[in-house]
């Protein structure tokens, strides 16, 4: 947010545009094709060799994409990342765990990556209230054995109400809620994540020597920082 506040003096300061974070274009091409080239350099949350390596091969086209690699890239979903990449390059391939998911992880390619998608799910599937879920869910994240048991047979129960099979709810609550429920994250924190990222890439594209100057001044102190953006 420093770097951020520094670029926007200095756009002032060499352009004399003022210009206001909250109205950037967000399909803005230079972005993604600079984000798709692995040159994300001081793009918040997109540094790492191996966040860059999979922009490489993903190609963001939209935030959303943005939005979905901020949430898989941690310990847990970063195995499920090929799985985004592959939905990406060829939805028509997208297989859904049950047709009445198709409408929740349609965005995400046939995977649960947001938590808000476990509740709904629980919601859509078993007639959960989301407030129902958010329980199922923090069972889950504490790994509340007795409280677990309880919700799986609550979940198979409801889906049969609904006019599911046993053998359905067993797999869905199985295979899809509890592994995603541990490790999803929270999609309104990732967008905000996401956000902060288009913006440091916006600059980064458009303004190049701006940012860098906002992020050189910001590091003045870090020897190895300074080097590597000099590079």
């Amino acid at each position: 947010l420093s770097i951020l506040e520094k670029t926007l003096h200095h756009i002032k300061d060499t352009t004399g545009l003022e210009l206001d974070l909250n109205d950037l274009p967000i399909d803005d091409k230079k972005v993604f094709e600079m984000m798709s080239a692995g040159e994300t350099t001081g793009v918040f949350q997109f540094e790492s060799a191996g966040m860059r390596r999979y922009l490489r091969e993903l190609k963001p086209t939209e935030l959303e994409d943005l939005v979905a690699m901020n949430a898989l890239y941690r310990p847990g979903p970063m195995e499920y990342i090929p799985q985004y990449i592959e939905g990406k390059h060829n939805p028509k391939k997208v297989k859904y765990p049950h047709e009445i998911l198709k409408p929740l992880l349609k965005k995400t390619y046939g995977i649960a990556v947001y938590q808000e998608q476990v509740l709904r799910i629980a919601q859509e599937f078993a007639g959960f209230s989301l407030g129902e879920a958010d329980i199922l869910r923090k069972a889950i994240g504490k790994k509340i054995i007795s409280i677990l048991e309880e919700q799986r047979k609550k979940f198979i129960e409801g889906g049969v109400a609904k006019g599911h099979t046993h053998k359905e709810g067993e797999h869905l609550f199985d295979e899809i809620v509890v592994p995603f429920a541990g490790y999803g994250f929270n999609r309104s924190h990732a967008v905000c994540y996401a956000r902060i990222a288009y913006e440091t890439a916006y600059m980064r594209a458009n303004y190049p020597g701006e940012v860098m100057a906002a992020m050189m001044t910001t590091d003045r102190n870090n020897t190895d920082r300074i080097v590597l953006e000099m590079d």
